[in-house]
């Protein structure tokens, strides 16, 4: 048996694109990855890779599921196997709890590696008598013992070798310890030393409490070749741009408080978990990268960020909430006062000065549009140019329909720049249309044509199609796997393929071609709120159709913790559900009779 906790490591550490790509040539489709059927015959791509889900969905066979039920729908392999098939992928060591049985994971000897080394630095912090001077370092800094030792912290000695021979009394191996960056080469004599000398030692997990490498706060003073912070570099267990301090302690509590706290370093994150604030974690030394901010992802969609107040924390601060955007969540700043930084206040003033100021965090567009008031750019055209250009990325990045919505507006207001003009700089200069004149009379049109349904396929298709400018957006919103009408999902990817599409493409499907046709006959343009309700109702029946599939797969699993994952998911796809609050057949209806009446009257 796999425990549960592996199961979900290798889950959110998985490249489902490349994994499935292994067997399927996909290729991207929007927010989407497409490919011919693995399981059925056929000429047209219907075969979907949706990566933001971590799900496929293949609509010419009915299979769907995660990329353990891939492996075992298209390989035959057992839920066991495809669990170790994934993890050998993705760096994590999966075990099976047997008596008598060894795993055969590649990566073994490498978290054993760093295992061992975590008890060595450890050994050296708190029983040996060489370790003072750190011990004395972390009392000041308000870390006790017993939050020392909660967190692994452990201490490096000032020697060249007292690593290397403590390892190679237990038969680790220098090839080993050089991988991980536990052991650097000496360029002169071609002999190997300690990477890590004085400093206090902060263990760096993954999300399952593995130790996967190692940060190290120089105690001495810094020289030349010796930074303050150093860390261990990539190896064959550990991505920096992939794993975030802290968070293997912090995940729960990020899910119970419904918000993440992004802070810059080690010290920070362990200071205010030190005082009880326990929903803090760190980029490890690196800008915080899209893997980061999907991470984060899985366990809420309000993230504060938590940076110096400087003009370089700053900076840091903007490029990570432009990231954060871009991955749908909602980023967030927190302000601290001149000179003072989350270690500060947490010692100072304790868990509620930190939350205080925490619960005072702006959004990241009205921070950006406070500090530029501040420095006065809104007093000339010129230097209104210049704001603009500022806000710009940040306009870019969001993909939240409604959120971008309200930041155009916000920054509409702020400007006297039209949101239309805005769209058009963030599509990257086109020109926007032309607003229309208002009349007394509205224009007789033609009699709609009459569709054979009015479902939330056929309503996405039909916006797009006569909002043109929403296709970008649309495209991030939902994807080709969303929609079930072989036809209108042929439009949907033509559309996204070319937004300034005026004839299907040569070879098309007969019907496809024909409901092209008659959806541009339409004349009708539907207003902005149509949009937001038929994607809200595709998400629900997207959602009713992954539970399907799930209660297809419980009825067909034996392994109990397959069925506890499977059991897991479904609560969560529940709980997704709930909190769009929409049933798609009322807002669809309720879309379609807009149309029906406008339509009539247009008669």
């Amino acid at each position: 048996m796999i425990p549960d906790h592996v199961v979900e490591e290798v889950r959110a550490r998985a490249d489902i694109v490349g994994i499935i790509g292994n067997f399927v040539q996909l290729k991207k489709a929007g927010k989407d990855f497409r490919g011919l059927s693995p399981f059925k015959k056929e000429k047209t791509p219907s075969f979907f890779v949706i990566p933001a889900k971590a799900f496929f969905h293949d609509f010419s066979s009915g299979e769907s599921g995660d990329v353990f039920s891939f492996l075992m729908k298209h390989q035959g392999m057992s839920f066991t196997d495809a669990v170790k098939y994934v993890g050998a992928r993705s760096g994590v060591e999966v075990k099976e709890v047997r008596r008598g049985r060894k795993s055969d994971d590649p990566w073994r000897p490498y978290y054993e590696a760093s295992t061992h080394a975590n008890a060595f630095f450890q050994e050296r912090l708190w029983e040996w008598d060489g370790g003072t001077a750190a011990r004395e370092y972390l009392e000041r800094r308000g870390i006790s013992r017993e939050t020392g030792e909660r967190f692994g912290l452990g201490y490096a000695p000032d020697e060249w070798g007292a690593l290397r021979d403590a390892a190679s009394a237990l038969g680790i191996g220098e090839g080993i310890l050089l991988e991980l960056g536990l052991l650097k080469k000496s360029e002169k004599r071609e002999r190997l030393y300690d990477a890590f000398r004085n400093r206090v030692i902060f263990p760096i997990e993954s999300v399952s409490g593995r130790v996967l490498a190692f940060g190290g706060r120089l105690l001495g003073p810094e020289g030349k070749g010796a930074p303050k912070y150093l860390n261990s570099p990539e190896s064959p267990i550990f991505h920096k741009g992939e794993v975030l301090y802290g968070l293997s302690w912090a995940g729960n509590h990020i899910r119970r408080q419904g918000a993440a706290l992004l802070v810059e370093g080690f010290m920070d994150a362990l200071s205010l978990a030190a005082v009880g604030v326990a929903n803090a974690v760190a980029p490890l030394g690196t800008a915080l990268t899209e893997a980061h901010a999907r991470l984060l992802g899985r366990y809420t969609k309000q993230v504060r960020i938590l940076f110096d107040n400087d003009a370089a924390g700053l900076r840091a601060t903007f490029r990570a909430a432009d990231t954060l955007l871009a991955r749908g969540l909602h980023a967030a700043v927190v302000t601290l006062p001149e000179g003072e930084d989350p270690d500060s206040v947490a010692r100072d003033g304790g868990a509620q000065a930190v939350q205080g100021f925490v619960g005072e965090a702006v959004d990241v567009l009205d921070r950006k549009i406070a500090i530029l008031e501040e420095h006065d750019y809104f007093s000339s055209i010129e230097k209104t140019r210049s704001a603009l250009d500022r806000l710009l990325p940040t306009l870019r990045a969001v993909t939240d329909p409604r959120l971008r919505d309200i930041y155009l507006t916000r920054v509409a207001e702020r400007t006297g720049v039209r949101a239309d003009t805005l769209e058009a700089e963030m599509r990257g200069g086109a020109r926007p249309r032309p607003a229309r004149a208002t009349t007394a009379q509205t224009p007789r049109q033609r009699p709609l044509p009459r569709f054979r349904g009015l479902g939330p396929d056929w309503q996405l298709v039909h916006f797009i199609l006569k909002r043109r400018d929403w296709i970008e957006r649309a495209g991030e919103r939902v994807g080709p796997s969303d929609l079930e009408d072989d036809a209108l999902r042929a439009i949907f990817e033509w559309l996204i393929d070319d937004p300034e599409l005026a004839a299907p493409p040569e070879g098309a499907m007969p019907e496809a071609v024909q409901r092209f046709e008659e959806l541009s006959r339409s004349r009708e343009t539907p207003p902005d709120e149509v949009f937001e309700d038929v994607a809200r109702g595709i998400d629900v029946r997207t959602i009713d159709r992954r539970l399907e599939a799930l209660d297809i797969q419980m009825r067909g699993t034996v392994e109990e913790v397959e069925k506890r994952r499977l059991f897991k998911d479904k609560d969560e796809l529940n709980k997704e559900k709930r909190a769009l609050g929409a049933d798609w057949r009322r807002s669809t209806h309720r879309a379609a009779g807009t149309t029906q009446r406008k339509g009539e009257g247009a008669r």
